[in-house]
């Protein structure tokens, strides 16, 4: 189409004797010979009828130009430029549908004749089309050079790595034999270190639980007689088990085992895990540091000199003084009907002997081989799944299809934006395809690759994206990217004809086709 177009300045113009509206390729069926036969083979009638202004085929083909049958074409010769039908409807509407205005040869009106100018603009586009696929075929072929040699260039780096795989995989083995053998004496050394420092953590437990025990059943053993009574006890009501405030002669018996009274031994023994949590010291702990003099924890201000009192206050001073400490001596008297303050036993707070202490020198030594051997083998495992992905990566690339000769091979690593008053379009070729708000925000996908989706004839002309974000209540997102021909790689285009369905223009090189032989220089005729 493009050499046809760029020939016509080198046609002549052929008159052909025919009636108005009719092409030259329709011409040798208007025989004014003979009668007309209508196209559609409907009728024949004299050829004096032919545009006589009255409709007599049902295709209106008696009337090519004359404005009778509505369902009839008007031919348009538009010498100069690219020859047209239009709707018998508009011949002599007043209206200049064709370029050189044989369409309103009676309506009164004077079409001027643009077609000259319209032809030169259309070959100076029509050149310039040209010459874009000329240009974008020869980058085509670069890209098919290129992808060519960076193929085999992949294919010898696949081969390598397959061959260095095998030597990777052999020293993995081998180091995790390495670790597992370092980590047998680690366990063993740590797992021993461990069970030591269980037992020095159990025995200490167990003597600051006999310390507790024994100040328990000093403190209980009031006549200090070695023994602990039933009625020695009952002066601890915070054993109660009934729930009434007070423990009973019976209960107290219950404590004790059934007996009225119980030695030290099986006091420890026996009775103090019973009443542990419930019992109370009768006076603070001895390791409790005493409350600090106010003096030493917050240091008064100075206060200013208080002047003397007159005699009379101050004996008025002496009377209160007197008043208070007789209440104070009748508190003292009441204080004493009260038990004392009880403090429960204390629980041994974590110190550091609770920590587990460093490693010896030998299970240390242990640790670190093994660490050593776990980083060594580590280390080559991360290696290898380098190497397996990069296998994997240079397997897909190789194998896949990038179109006849690998001209799209180039697209592979690349992405391309298109901005828009609202949205950035983000298309990575062979990838996806996103949205993303143009003031910010999470992108959108539009799909990920799924095939090749030109005709049967152009494959390679169009791409489709699919499986992308699911719209709110319809489907999920895709998108058709249409390959066109040009010099740059560039998005030109996102649009959305569809709900959730979007179409997007990528112009690239390796959609070029080869472009037609160059045309011989033109003379000067430039009508058709």
């Amino acid at each position: 189409m493009l050499l046809v177009l760029l020939l016509l300045p080198m046609c002549w113009a052929v008159e052909v004797k025919r009636p108005r509206g009719v092409s030259l390729t329709n011409h040798h069926f208007y025989d004014e010979s003979k009668p007309f036969t209508c196209l559609d083979g409907s009728a024949s009638v004299p050829f004096d009828q032919v545009n006589d202004d009255y409709c007599d085929c049902k295709d209106g083909s008696d009337e090519p130009g004359t404005a009778a049958c509505p369902n009839g074409s008007f031919h348009c010769t538009n010498t100069g430029y690219k020859p047209l039908y239009i709707s018998s409807r508009w011949v002599n509407d007043g209206v200049c549908d064709c370029c050189d205005g044989t369409d309103e040869y009676n309506s009164g009106i004077v079409c001027e004749n643009t077609c000259k100018e319209k032809g030169r603009k259309e070959r100076e586009t029509l050149q310039q089309m040209a010459e874009v696929t000329r240009e974008g075929f020869r980058l085509k072929k670069i890209l098919i050079e290129d992808w060519k040699r960076a193929r085999e260039e992949k294919q010898k780096k696949l081969t390598e790595l397959q061959a260095g795989k095998k030597s990777l995989e052999d020293q993995v083995e081998l180091l995790r034999t390495l670790k597992e053998e370092a980590e047998k004496p680690e366990k063993e050394a740590k797992d021993q270190h461990r069970k030591l420092w269980e037992e020095q953590l159990a025995a200490s437990k167990a003597q600051r639980e006999q310390k507790l025990a024994t100040s328990a059943f000093q403190e209980l053993d009031d006549d200090m007689d070695g023994a602990v009574s039933v009625a020695e006890l009952q002066t601890h009501p915070e054993l109660d088990t009934d729930g009434d405030g007070a423990l009973s002669e019976g209960e107290a018996q219950t404590l004790l085992g059934g007996d009225t009274q119980t030695d030290a031994t099986s006091f420890s023994d026996r009775i103090w895990a019973a009443i542990r949590d419930k019992y109370r010291s009768e006076v603070l702990p001895t390791d409790l540091p005493s409350p600090p003099a106010p003096a030493l924890t917050e240091p008064r201000e100075e206060q200013p000199p208080v002047p003397s009192q007159p005699a009379e206050e101050e004996d008025e001073e002496e009377e209160e003084t007197e008043e208070e400490e007789g209440g104070e001596e009748g508190e003292e008297e009441d204080s004493q009907e009260t038990p004392p303050p009880v403090v429960p036993p204390q629980t041994a707070s974590p110190t550091e002997e609770d920590k587990m202490p460093p490693y010896d020198e030998q299970t240390q030594a242990f640790i670190n081989a093994a660490q050593e051997a776990r980083n060594k083998f580590e280390e080559a495992e991360r290696s290898l799944k380098d190497v397996e992905e990069s296998i994997r990566n240079l397997e897909q690339e190789i194998s896949f299809d990038f179109g006849p000769n690998g001209e799209f091979a180039y697209l592979y690593s690349q992405c391309y934006e298109l901005t828009t008053n609202e949205y950035v379009y983000r298309l990575c070729p062979f990838k996806l395809v996103s949205q993303k708000p143009k003031l910010g925000g999470s992108p959108t996908s539009l799909g990920t690759w799924g095939s090749w989706a030109g005709p049967d004839h152009n494959k390679f002309s169009a791409m489709k994206y699919e499986q992308g974000t699911g719209c709110w209540q319809g489907p999920n997102r895709s998108t058709t990217v249409r390959l066109l021909c040009g010099k740059e790689t560039v998005v030109t285009s996102t649009t959305e004809p569809s709900r959730c369905e979007y179409l997007m223009e990528l112009m690239t090189p390796a959609a070029c086709p080869e472009p037609p032989p160059e045309p011989p220089a033109s003379g000067n005729h430039d009508e058709l």
